[in-house]
């Protein structure tokens, strides 16, 4: 897959915050789910590079590559998300996005993906919030739903992937409603 540079757009910082969530999306895959990220937040998306690992990193963090002179960190959203491994396909790409790191910094970080479907608006009347599953699960960088083209899109909070487990209890002593 040729390299594909994301232009970047300008927001409207008095739009009300429902505009807001009406932002272009980029539309991915990994197996059978979709995925959204803003468009704001991608730099580039790029073939699948050779990764250099790093030891003592948690397991969805694959290492890091070489972009153009920079290093950037790789996480693999298939191993952070506790979805099964696949296979390496012609589709199988880097999202390099930005990403606010826990420690508040904003940093470049490559997502492994299955595959880019699109870049779409969807429209507020299209958004949820992720619905309560019935346990304590910790739903931060999931915050809302979209229903697109007849099939459910997790609109994913990138600055979140980095703080907590996807799976973990947020707190045992808070009742589930």
């Amino acid at each position: 897959m040729e390299r594909l540079k994301m232009t970047r757009q300008t927001s409207d910082n008095h739009a009300p915050a429902r505009h807001a969530q009406a932002a272009r999306q980029l539309i991915f895959n990994l197996g059978d789910e979709f995925y959204a990220i803003p468009v704001l937040k991608v730099r580039e998306i790029i073939r699948l590079l050779e990764i250099t690992p790093i030891p003592q990193m948690p397991p969805f963090i694959l290492g890091v590559i070489n972009l153009r002179g920079k290093i950037i960190p790789v996480l693999d959203l298939r191993l952070r998300f506790a979805l099964a491994q696949a296979q390496t396909t012609q589709s199988t790409c880097i999202v390099v996005a930005h990403i606010k790191s826990p420690a508040g910094h904003t940093i470049n970080m490559g997502l492994v993906v299955d595959g880019v479907e699109d870049v779409l608006n969807i429209s507020p009347e299209d958004i949820e919030k992720t619905p309560l599953f019935g346990a304590q699960l910790n739903t931060e960088f999931v915050p809302r739903i979209a229903k697109v083209k007849g099939r459910v899109v997790a609109l994913l909070d990138l600055d979140h992937l980095l703080l907590a487990d996807p799976l973990e209890t947020i707190n045992p002593s808070i009742p589930v409603p």
